[in-house]
């Protein structure tokens, strides 16, 4: 695998979910949370190719993979379900 792409993948993950961490600690609202997520999401996905394409890094892989799916609940509740999140 081309190692630059190992990592762009791995860089975007981690600075992406650690901005992604940033919004939703602020608590700007649910809609920027919801896009906060969709951040997330884009990290767990990237991470979950580095993981698995990488030489010994796919612990990272599995947890990404439980990750996105937190992550996609994270979309679903802030963006895409009318339910006000309880809280």
């Amino acid at each position: 695998m081309n190692a630059s792409l190992l990592t762009a993948l791995q860089y975007y993950g981690a600075g992406a979910a650690t901005l992604a961490a940033l919004v939703v600690s602020l608590n700007l609202g649910r809609r920027v949370t919801g896009w906060a997520f969709v951040l997330f999401v884009t990290s767990s996905l990237a991470l979950i190719g580095w993981g698995f394409l990488s030489e010994d890094s796919e612990g990272i892989g599995w947890q990404n993979v439980a990750l996105l799916f937190i992550n996609a609940t994270g979309v679903w509740r802030y963006l895409v379900s009318k339910h006000a999140p309880e809280g």
